[in-house]
């Protein structure tokens, strides 16, 4: 009995879970204070912290930092944080469906389906729906890519599934690429912008409308995939030990396949392709925190969302008043820190 009072009158520490939990989310903060004060264009503090104040009011005093922090860096950097989380936990989830750490959303072809569809409206001039058309053509073609995956999947109703679709992944995004590339072989000098743009990933072009456009879709889409996290547990077990468990293996691939286009397809319609936050992610978090999804998902969408937009606090702050494209500045950092966790964990380890 002394020893059951001792250890309740001792305050219980919180968990490594609970703590990163804590630290991403003043990291998080911290970002996002630091992205909307930084940038090429000087702005005080006092006048920041005012338009902050004010959202509605552009006092002539401080009508350039209101124009600066409400149309220019607070809307880039909420989308980076919804585009980041999107893609970390749309990667969480598909490396717990296939079972393999290498995963990600561009494995089942959504970006680079979506990367086709918009080098096909700007190289064939397509204009239906104005500045719309190249976002809504992108996503359309993403979803359009994945139905296709499916179709050529759904022959194999047996264990191993999840490989056979992985493998038609991997050679959509083979064609994919190669049709994105004669199509870029035959732009125009002035369409080649518009094409390196899209391909390398940037955020300069954002406003509140993508950003209002993109925040119910991912919402969702993060809301749905966080029930998923008890399934995907059992499906760690193995697609007969699920089953027995009474997990639909079938309608759980198929709702984690829809989730997964969602947000990525919503991800990358208006910013482009963006890699390597999907497969880095999750894993440093799992390293963390083990592999139980209940955790891993939420906290790969926090930790995609901080680490894209300091990666874009990165790209418009390292050569002003230039822009390093994103994509290119998450796949230069991402490539070696993933190869340092995979040397760190050494060839026995899993």
């Amino acid at each position: 009995m002394i020893k059951t009072l001792t250890s309740s009158a001792v305050p219980r520490r919180p968990s490594r879970t609970h703590q990163l939990y804590g630290a991403l989310a003043l990291a998080m903060l911290a970002g996002l204070a630091i992205s909307v004060a930084s940038g090429v264009v000087p702005v005080a503090p006092r006048a920041l912290l005012a338009a902050l104040a004010s959202p509605f009011a552009t006092a002539d005093e401080h009508a350039v930092a209101h124009a600066v922090l409400w149309d220019l860096r607070l809307p880039r950097a909420l989308m980076a944080l919804l585009i980041g989380a999107s893609l970390a936990m749309a990667g969480a989830a598909m490396q717990g469906l296939f079972g393999n750490p290498l995963a990600d959303p561009g494995i089942v072809g959504v970006s680079s389906g979506a990367s086709l569809g918009a080098v096909m409206i700007i190289v064939l001039r397509i204009d239906a729906l104005g500045a719309w058309t190249l976002p809504v053509g992108a996503f359309c073609s993403g979803f359009l890519t994945t139905w296709l995956i499916y179709l050529l999947a759904r022959q194999s109703r047996v264990e191993g599934d999840n490989a056979r679709l992985l493998l038609i992944g991997i050679a959509i995004n083979a064609v994919a690429g190669a049709l994105t590339g004669y199509l870029t072989y035959l732009a125009s000098v002035e369409q080649l912008e518009s094409l390196m743009f899209w391909s390398m990933g940037s955020l300069a072009r954002v406003a509140w409308t993508p950003v209002l456009t993109v925040a119910p879709l991912a919402l969702l889409g993060l809301l749905l995939l966080r029930r998923q996290a008890v399934s995907l547990d059992l499906l760690a077990l193995g697609e007969r030990q699920a089953r027995h468990a009474g997990v639909d293996v079938n309608r759980l691939r198929r709702r984690l396949i829809a989730l997964t286009a969602l947000l990525t397809a919503a991800a990358v319609a208006f910013t482009g392709t963006i890699g390597f936050i999907g497969l880095v992610v999750p894993h440093l978090v799992r390293t963390l925190i083990g592999p139980g999804h209940r955790h891993l998902l939420p906290l790969s969408a926090m930790g995609g969302g901080l680490l894209l937009m300091l990666a874009d606090l990165g790209a418009r702050s390292l050569d002003p008043p230039n822009e390093i494209p994103i994509g290119i500045l998450t796949a230069s950092l991402g490539g070696p820190f993933f190869l340092w966790l995979v040397a760190r964990r050494g060839p026995g380890a899993r």
